[in-house]
């Protein structure tokens, strides 16, 4: 299995217990639309299958896992801050009207002070918050996608309104 044929679901963050059992974070959205019998980690660069025995989700995006043929704290350990993907035979369908916030990649954004910043090339995920990446004179400015900082989502023409707070973009265009 090659890492463009899968797509990432999280990582683990650590051990649990003495028996083999991990945390994993999952940086997907909707870890219980996940259809979870096998996972990936890549290693090495190497993406190895690892079938899951048991497993129980949190309310906090992460679960607790048992995998077959780790059982032991030590096999665990090795395990620790791992990529986990899936087949992307395996992504879960979206409805043609669910909408989400990465999906502003490519939108136009205008900030109500200064005007129109340029398009959004990157949407960064972090465990806190989405970051959006726009080229602005020649500076990559970065904001967080808050419902604080965004006036207005127009979908239909690929326009993200903002308010950024007075200096952010001065901070960027100075450095």
């Amino acid at each position: 299995m090659k890492i463009e044929d899968c797509f990432y679901i999280g990582y683990i963050t650590k051990t649990k217990g003495l028996k083999g059992e991990v945390q994993v974070y999952f940086e997907y959205d909707e870890p219980a639309d996940l259809l979870l019998e096998s996972v990936f980690a890549e290693i090495n660069g190497k993406l190895i299958p690892f079938f899951i025995s048991t497993y129980k989700l949190q309310n906090n995006q992460t679960g607790n896992f048992y995998f077959d043929d780790i059982d032991t704290i030590e096999k665990a350990q090795t395990l620790i801050r791992k990529k986990l993907y899936l087949s992307n035979s395996l992504k879960p369908v979206r409805e043609d009207d669910e909408f989400l916030i990465t999906d502003l990649k490519g939108f136009i954004v205008h900030d109500q002070t200064v005007g129109e910043l340029g398009e959004i090339i990157e949407i960064h995920e972090y465990p806190q918050q989405f970051v959006a990446v726009v080229s602005y004179q020649f500076k990559e400015i970065m904001f967080p996608l808050n419902d604080d900082l965004i006036v207005e989502i127009d979908v239909e023409n690929g326009i993200l309104k903002v308010d950024l707070p007075e200096g952010l973009i001065d901070l960027y265009l100075e450095a």
